[in-house]
């Protein structure tokens, strides 16, 4: 999701981080602080702190990190005397994993990142599971997830890939345009992914 609603752009801005970004994004509350950002715009270190649960110490030190590498900037129109608004730089996070082959630390960096976007969605899962029964029917059939098992080489894979990215990008932009009047619309965090299906002896 976009990090500033209120001014529509034809496409996400999008960074592909390089091996100093991902060493230093590569930490829990940092991967928070972005995603905070992005999801609801400009924020002081004070307020992040009470969104996440932290302290403005914290914030404040691993934001300035961000901001060494490009991954969140300040916000200069809201800033006054020492109160800094920060905002989030991009509104997409892409990469390869084999952009960091050569380099260990920012390969062990890129693997934990992975591995936190699996924790954040099994908790995100859990905690849809336990609220579920508070939504309407027309948002439970909407909501969830489904898989599907296919053989495909890796080109069409990655086909397959940048094809349905485009279909989420289009929809996130028809929504910035036009769904902040519609008394139904909420927030939603559409998940993709592809793994091999793995069988027997590795």
């Amino acid at each position: 999701m976009a990090d500033d609603e209120a001014t529509p752009r034809s496409a996400p801005r999008e960074v592909r981080i390089d091996k100093r970004q991902v060493r230093v994004l590569a930490h829990p509350l940092r991967m928070r602080l972005i995603g905070a950002l992005r999801v609801h715009g400009p924020a002081t270190a004070t307020t992040l702190a009470e969104l996440l649960g932290t302290n403005t110490g914290a914030t404040s030190y691993h934001l300035r990190q961000l901001a060494e590498v490009g991954l969140v900037t300040e916000d200069p129109d809201r800033g006054s005397g020492r109160q800094r608004w920060w905002q989030a730089a991009h509104d997409v996070t892409s990469w390869e994993p084999s952009d960091f082959d050569d380099d260990p630390d920012a390969r062990a960096a890129i693997e934990w990142i992975q591995g936190d976007q699996v924790r954040h969605l099994v908790e995100h899962a859990e905690r849809w599971f336990a609220t579920q029964h508070e939504w309407t029917p027309a948002w439970r059939d909407a909501l969830g997830m489904g898989d599907i098992f296919m053989t495909l080489p890796p080109d069409r894979l990655e086909a397959l890939r940048a094809e349905v990215w485009q279909v989420l990008e289009r929809y996130n932009r028809e929504a910035r345009a036009g769904t902040s009047a519609d008394p139904q619309a909420r927030p939603v965090q559409v998940f993709l992914a592809a793994y091999p299906l793995l069988e027997g002896p590795r």
